[in-house]
């Protein structure tokens, strides 16, 4: 069993059908939409970085990291976050998930980040909080575009954000990421990662 890391466009496509079928397992599309294998999935402002967890050619559990920096309480920050974490149906419980996404908090660290944060829906926490990452106290995510938020707690979602300060600049501004309302603005493509 092996990580293998790639920017998404370089990930070999052989590889890439395994990680849309995963992602297709966990969120059906609509009867139709579905992208091709060659499309990216996200926009490449944010630098994807795809991890995946392979055993002899098969992808067990996939995901990717994107960033970019975001500017809170004055402050400017490299942040980064997951988004589509995914693990093989028939390999789940055996930790691969877990493995995977710890390895990309490592990533995260090693690729100078200030700090890392995502939303989960609420019944993964435990499971993000296994690999590493903490639940940001009161913290709400706010995606999408300044024309167009969407933020983390609207009505409907369940969701918790998870983090991890990395740099001492982002240690530093801790505490001025708890309770707060954070103006990630990922884009259209990436709404909320």
């Amino acid at each position: 069993m092996q990580i293998l890391s790639f920017s998404e466009e370089a990930t070999p496509f052989e590889l890439r059908v395994q990680v849309r079928e995963l992602q297709e397992q966990a969120w059906p599309s609509s009867a139709g939409s579905v992208a091709p294998c060659d499309a990216p999935a996200h926009d490449p402002v944010l630098r994807p970085l795809s991890m995946l967890l392979v055993d002899d050619g098969t992808v067990l559990a996939a995901l990717d990291i994107l960033s970019k920096e975001i500017v809170h309480t004055g402050g400017r920050y490299a942040a980064g976050g997951l988004s589509t974490v995914v693990t093989r149906r028939e390999a789940r419980g055996r930790g691969h998930g877990r493995h995977l996404v710890a390895a990309a908090r490592a990533t995260m660290i090693a690729r100078n980040l200030d700090l890392g944060l995502f939303t989960c829906d609420r019944p993964l926490q435990a499971f993000y909080e296994s690999a590493g990452w903490r639940v940001l106290p009161g913290a709400v995510l706010i995606g999408g575009t300044p024309r167009d938020p969407l933020p983390s707690d609207r009505p409907g979602f369940d969701k918790v954000t998870m983090a991890d300060f990395f740099s001492p600049e982002g240690k530093q501004a801790e505490a001025s990421f708890q309770g707060s309302r954070i103006d990630l603005y990922p884009g259209e493509i990436d709404k909320l990662w």
